[in-house]
């Protein structure tokens, strides 16, 4: 399962979801999904996000083990 750190990212920069959106040019639901877990981003996005808060991809979004 893919796991992010976007809304805690998001508030430790202290950036509104729609500012966030605003500036990976994506509307404020699709960072609403994202930070829920209901929407798996595509690589392009993940990489815009990344640069929005100067982090490397792999150290906001992240697999967690699934238990069988």
């Amino acid at each position: 399962m893919l796991t992010n750190r976007v809304k805690e990212l998001r508030a430790r920069h202290g950036m509104t979801q729609g500012l966030l959106a605003e500036s990976v040019d994506v509307t404020r639901q699709t960072i609403v999904a994202l930070e829920k877990g209901s929407y798996i981003p595509s690589l392009l996005l993940a990489m815009k996000i990344a640069k929005a808060f100067g982090l490397p991809v792999e150290e906001i979004f992240y697999l967690e083990e699934e238990e069988r």
